[in-house]
């Protein structure tokens, strides 16, 4: 009998009680009153939005990756408009938008596509900076699939823009990140035109 395959362990410790705490006395320096009717299960609540948010802390994206063995060939898989909150690590507020891959297989090697959205929500899912986000995804579908290319676009809305600082709600940031043949200016046009569509 095969052996038994297993998830490697994940090395996220998501203490609660520390985050109460920090919850608590945020209230207090903010000159609120952390007993307050309706302050008393905030501490509760946010500590629940953090160990959801930051669900991807310590998961390796590539472990959702493995590739699928087929007997059959394809130009370019595209995957567009999978949705992500993350959270940037500046000013811990998070950042929304869409992430776009397309990747040419090699070897038949191709993977499904809600493992691509799973590996999306990994690098997503902790303190991030976007550009730092487009290239872990990048290195997670380049080494697992090993494609003859890959391109990785994201675009998100950066609350720590829309709501401070200079305050310019709508404004975008796109990022992207090419690998092998579709770091080819021909090739990468046609890959990011069909993003846009």
């Amino acid at each position: 009998m095969p052996p038994k395959k297993t998830r490697k362990k994940r090395h996220r410790k998501f203490d609660r009680d520390k985050v109460e705490r920090a919850v608590r006395l945020l209230l207090a320096g903010i000159g609120e009153r952390p007993d307050r009717e309706g302050l008393v299960a905030t501490p509760r609540r946010v500590a629940d939005f953090y160990e959801e948010i930051l669900s991807g802390m310590g998961v390796d994206p590539g472990e959702y990756l493995a590739p699928l063995a087929t007997d059959y060939s394809q130009d370019v898989v595209i995957v567009k408009n999978i949705g992500f909150v993350s959270m940037c690590e500046h000013h811990m507020l998070p950042f929304i938008g869409k992430v776009h891959v397309g990747y040419v297989p090699e070897d038949g090697r191709l993977v499904g596509v809600s493992k691509i959205v799973r590996a999306v929500d990994a690098v997503a899912g902790r303190l991030q900076i976007q550009e730092r986000m487009t290239v872990e995804l990048a290195d997670a579908l380049d080494s697992k699939l090993r494609p003859a290319g890959v391109l990785v676009l994201i675009e998100a809305e950066h609350l720590c823009m829309s709501i401070r600082g200079v305050k310019k709600p709508g404004s975008l940031m796109v990022t992207s990140e090419a690998r092998g043949i579709l770091r080819e200016p021909e090739r990468q046009a046609l890959v990011l035109s069909s993003f846009s569509r």
